[in-house]
């Protein structure tokens, strides 16, 4: 009789742990699936709906106050000579400045150096320029009968003349022209809700822009000031207006 057997053997410990291991994964894969996400995209209806404008106010004010900057220049032959005379107008300049108040009253240069000529090759010192500026400020209305004042006393240049308001005006026309600004973004959003059928709920946010300070208006001067007084016996000085800006930007909740 012939018999036959069959032998299956047994899983290795290390298989078992293999096939263990993979219904384990299998199992966490179908878990994860049947969890909810977080990872929906939020509902619009919860988003906050705002619009943001911005706006913008200037209001242009009169100077009233003139700038003014001159000084004293002379040449000589001498440095000695230059500067003794320089020194002698300059004191008489600026003790005339003081007696009429002027305000912010300060020297903005004082120089002595040679000019020099060449000839034949060679440089040689031909004579001395010496120069002392000031600067001041003055009402406007005073401004020209004291420049030519300040030229009878000693003066012999007009550098530069600029007007600008006082800082009073000009604070009290910086907020004025916030409240134009802020009218002016108010404005806007109420005609960009109107044409979406939209209604403003509340201003959640107010930012007042930096503005840049008003620039003052100068006048350029062309002529040496002795020159300018032998033409215009009496300077005529007449200032403009000085714009000043701001911008405002809302942030509203519709």
């Amino acid at each position: 009789m012939n018999r036959s057997f069959s032998y299956s053997s047994p899983l290795t410990t290390g298989d078992r742990l293999k096939t263990l291991l993979l219904v384990l994964g299998l199992l966490s894969l179908t878990a994860c699936q049947s969890l909810p996400t977080n990872a929906e995209p939020q509902n619009l209806a919860t988003l906050p709906r705002t619009i943001r404008v911005s706006g913008k106010g200037d209001v242009s004010i009169p100077t009233t106050i003139t700038q003014v900057r001159l000084g004293v220049e002379i040449q000589g032959k001498t440095a000695q000579d230059v500067q003794r005379q320089v020194a002698g107008r300059s004191q008489a300049v600026v003790e005339l400045l003081k007696s009429r108040q002027v305000e912010k009253l300060e020297t903005t240069g004082i120089s002595l150096s040679p000019n020099y000529i060449y000839k034949d090759g060679r440089q040689s010192i031909n004579s001395y320029i010496g120069t002392n500026t000031v600067s001041f400020r003055i009402n406007t209305d005073k401004s020209g009968t004291l420049l030519d004042e300040a030229i009878k006393a000693g003066a012999t240049r007009i550098d530069s003349i600029s007007f600008v308001a006082t800082e009073e005006a000009i604070a009290r026309a910086q907020e004025q022209a916030i409240q134009k600004a802020t009218e002016d973004a108010q404005k806007q959003a109420d005609a960009a809700l109107k044409a979406l059928n939209l209604r403003q709920r509340e201003v959640i946010n107010v930012q007042i822009n930096p503005a840049n300070p008003p620039q003052p208006l100068n006048y350029t001067v062309s002529q040496p000031a002795e020159q300018r007084a032998e033409k215009i016996p009496n300077t005529p000085v007449v200032g403009g207006e000085q714009n000043v800006e701001q911008a405002v930007t809302l942030l509203i909740r519709y």
